[in-house]
């Protein structure tokens, strides 16, 4: 990279994390911001150029460490977390108005309507 990349990176950085400085419990040391550049510029965590909106380790991940990566749900449990919101009737039967089956129908969902009830009382 030239210059003019870097110093471009590092105006983007320092605008993104004057932002967080203020949101932040408070004002960050130069220090900081130095050792959060430094991470970023490590990790590939800047913008590769203006026009893709893409991050450098985004765009060659082969020059930078992979990044973790969240561990989702198996696809059991998305079929029985399915399973549970039909029996429910939670799931989403108009689009336009987005109301659930559970609305428009409470008399077919009964079972789900008094446990609702019961746990609101409590």
């Amino acid at each position: 990279m030239n210059r003019k990349h870097i110093t471009a990176i590092a105006a983007a950085l320092i605008a993104i994390s004057t932002t967080q400085v203020f949101a932040a419990d408070g004002p960050k040391t130069r220090e900081q911001v130095k050792a959060e550049l430094a991470e970023a510029v490590r990790t590939g965590n800047v913008p590769a150029d203006n026009e893709s909106g893409l991050m450098l380790n985004q765009v060659r991940p082969d020059l930078y460490p992979s990044q973790e990566r969240s561990v989702g749900k198996t696809r059991a449990e998305v079929k029985a977390e399915l399973n549970e919101a039909i029996r429910t009737g939670n799931i989403v039967a108009d689009v336009e108005s987005g109301k659930k089956l559970n609305e428009l129908y409470p008399a077919r969902y009964a079972a789900k309507a008094a446990a609702d009830a019961l746990t609101a009382s409590r």
